[in-house]
């Protein structure tokens, strides 16, 4: 199987071409939990799939969590497949890319870097004070995107001291907690100084903390910019893969997310993962690649 690896501030992700390859749709959550695997695999934080377009966009992405659950959209993996995009001849500089949830705007800056205009904000809470492990914690909380993609964001004095391991049994809970009816995604943040945030992310479908999450990013600085407590004009989001900008615009009744950083071409190749290769043949009878 063809794949390519690519990673967005740390955030990394395998890519199946499938414009040509005409991988069945439900064979792509096994293929996400086998090649997503550390250590036993490939290994990513998840899976997307390239498709021709059905609504009148440049491709479609399909993006997968490394659990095989599928995602409504990954900011960083959209950020990478605009520059697949771009790379393979499906798109121009200027791109748009069909999501589950909704059309994504891709922009190329330069080689590595690029600027999307995430799926649009469709609930905003701003105080949504949730329980979990002993304590009442004051969050916000975001869908981008129509079905939305959740996501709750923590403030935490002090991040920069903790390490992901002290907050994994918090990010755990706050994620699974009965307050986020679909779960939800973790970002707990802090300001460093204006218009610069702290941000760690525990992330639905990975069920651990990610280098970085683009929607994640956007979610909060979208809400600190509604508090009063950022700019909303190229706010500097540092996660431990790098850091990554953000822009809030509105537009009469239309709201902006700008997500701009860099992108970073890994390696392309061939897996030849025996259990992805045994599940198929038990299942369908046949042999070779995919």
């Amino acid at each position: 199987m063809r794949f390519t690896k690519m990673n967005g501030a740390g955030n990394d992700f395998i890519i199946l071409d499938n414009m040509d390859r005409h991988i069945p749709a439900d064979r792509f959550p096994e293929i996400a939990r086998v090649l997503c695997r550390r250590r036993l695999s490939v290994g990513a934080d998840g899976l997307m799939a390239v498709e021709p377009a059905v609504q009148g966009g440049d491709f479609r992405m399909l993006f997968y969590n490394a659990d095989g659950s599928q995602g409504e959209m990954c900011g960083n993996g959209a950020r990478c497949i605009c520059r697949y995009g771009f790379e393979h001849g499906l798109a121009g500089e200027t791109q748009i890319v069909e999501s589950p949830s909704g059309p994504v705007q891709g922009h190329r800056i330069d080689k590595r870097n690029y600027r999307i205009r995430l799926t649009d904000p469709t609930v905003t809470r701003l105080s949504c004070p949730v329980d979990a492990c002993g304590q009442t914690w004051s969050c916000a909380y975001v869908e981008l995107g129509d079905p939305g993609l959740p996501h709750c964001a923590v403030f935490y004095p002090g991040l920069a001291d903790c390490t992901a391991g002290q907050l994994r049994e918090l990010g755990c809970a706050l994620r699974w907690n009965q307050a986020f009816p679909k779960g939800a995604n973790v970002n707990f943040y802090d300001i460093i100084q204006p218009d610069h945030i702290r941000l760690l992310t525990y992330e639905r479908g990975v069920e651990d903390f990610t280098y970085a999450c683009g929607t994640g990013t956007g979610s909060t600085v979208l809400a600190l910019t509604l508090l009063g407590k950022v700019s909303g004009q190229n706010v500097a989001v540092t996660s431990p893969g790098g850091t990554l900008y953000v822009t809030v615009e509105y537009a009469g009744n239309q709201t902006n997310l700008w997500l701009t950083g860099p992108t970073n071409l890994v390696c392309e190749g061939e897996a030849l993962d025996d259990d992805l290769l045994e599940s198929k043949e038990k299942k369908h009878g046949c042999y070779g690649k995919i």
